[in-house]
């Protein structure tokens, strides 16, 4: 008897340890951690949900770059997309807008402008106190800063916040000639005597507020502007009323004198040309200008009253800025392209395929990126330029205006004291757009 009432209690006991295992897992499981392995959490979890399940909804994302990078950025944001499902949702399209026309036109209808867009690093205070840019995604910042160089991020910050995306440090200008006709490319005098002896042209767009600092700011004059972090200038630290801004201006009036000049920038709406200061973005069109009498230099040295100057002017980049949005979706798959398009890789691949110089560390320490002569001109002379800051819109329209007088020869015949007259008038003009 007392052997079937152990047996009784064994199996009694028997049936409440297995109950009581059964009811031990659901535990184990509200968990998804596994007993015998705590590192192997099922990537079915909530926590672990894969980015690639996430609904994004769908949309359209329109992105405005140049013309010449338009074909380009479809092929690359056509690999994005194909690389993420989890943005199949939507739709992009690239329109040609360059970088000078990119931000007036955003700031003229935001709604209807691009989603993502290129713009040229001195417009970006605009951009920031219209709030037509936001700031680049905080999981983005860190890799952008760390993957490019100091001057380009500094570009695409404002009052310590990034608000853009470095695509390029080759937004500068430096001199290519023809070197059967230039054999003397440093100094600004031998260069247009040997254009006048050849009977050829030297082309330099001097009523542009972007060229024409080249000459002040070798003289050694400042120009810039002082922002709050909202954008908004709040003073302008100008000299050109002295005698450095003196220099400059003779020197501008006496290059206009020479029959070899002529006012432009463009290689590709230059006729009979033998020297042209521009940038990189046309090195292939003064390559199959100058064919093999191609060569790139910094830009030369003037010389004024028996005082010599280097050419100096402004360094900038190029950047890529996303647009406010109202669906957080949306905005994530914005982040996550302009990010890509931006990212060393592309950015070598976008040197390859049309020779914009990157702004990514990686990029530049290329084979080819380094043998580049139009790169290592522009890096030469980047040694002597300014970089650019945040300029009022009316800035770029007074410097027009001086340029378009010393054309048009109003100062031919003036005096020392005629000619500060109009620096001072042009620098009073300068310090009223900070007020």
């Amino acid at each position: 008897m007392k052997k079937q009432v152990l047996a009784l209690v064994l199996a009694a006991l028997m049936v409440c340890a297995l109950f009581a295992g059964c009811a031990s897992k659901p535990a184990a499981n509200e968990q998804n951690t596994p007993a015998t392995d705590e590192q192997n959490t099922p990537a079915t979890t909530e926590q672990n949900t894969p980015a690639e399940t996430k609904d994004y909804g769908t949309g359209e994302i329109k992105i405005w770059v140049a013309d010449n990078v338009t074909a380009f950025t479809e092929e690359q944001a056509k690999a994005f997309m194909d690389a993420h499902p989890e943005f199949a949702g939507y739709t992009v399209t690239v329109e040609p807008v360059g970088e000078g026309d990119a931000t007036n036109n955003v700031l003229t209808d935001v709604e209807s402008a691009a989603d993502i867009f290129g713009f040229a690093q001195d417009q970006l205070s605009r951009l920031v106190t219209a709030g037509a840019v936001i700031p680049v995604a905080d999981e983005n910042a860190a890799k952008v800063a760390a993957d490019n160089d100091a001057g380009s991020v500094a570009a695409a910050t404002l009052g310590g916040v990034m608000y853009a995306y470095p695509l390029t440090s080759d937004n500068g200008y430096f001199l290519y000639y023809d070197k059967s006709v230039v054999t003397d490319p440093t100094t600004l005098e031998a260069v247009i005597k040997s254009c006048e002896d050849a009977g050829k042209g030297f082309y330099m767009e001097i009523n542009s507020g972007w060229y024409q600092p080249a000459f002040f700011f070798g003289a050694g004059c400042t120009l810039t502007y002082d922002t709050a972090d909202d954008g908004s200038f709040t003073a302008c630290n100008i000299d050109y009323a002295s005698d450095n801004g003196l220099a400059a201006l003779k020197a501008l009036i006496a290059l206009h004198k020479s029959p070899a000049f002529n006012n432009g920038s463009s290689v590709g709406n230059a006729t009979n040309a033998a020297a042209i200061v521009d940038g990189t973005w046309d090195a292939g069109a003064a390559k199959e200008l100058f064919g093999e009498n191609y060569a790139c230099a910094k830009l030369p040295t003037f010389t004024v009253d028996g005082a010599t100057y280097q050419l100096s002017g402004f360094g900038g980049f190029k950047l890529l800025g996303v647009k406010p949005q109202t669906d957080e979706n949306k905005l994530a798959v914005c982040d996550a392209l302009a990010a890509y398009l931006s990212s060393p890789e592309v950015q070598l691949a976008r040197y390859n395929a049309v020779q914009w110089g990157p702004s990514a560390l990686e990029a530049q320490k290329n084979e080819a990126v380094q043998a580049d002569e139009a790169l290592a001109a522009l890096g030469e002379q980047l040694a002597f330029a300014i970089p650019q800051g945040q300029y009022p819109g009316d800035y770029w329209s007074l410097a027009t205006a001086l340029g378009d007088s010393i054309i048009g020869g109003e100062y031919d015949t003036a005096d020392d004291v005629a000619l500060m007259d109009a620096l001072k008038t042009f620098q009073d003009t300068c310090i009223s757009y900070a007020k």
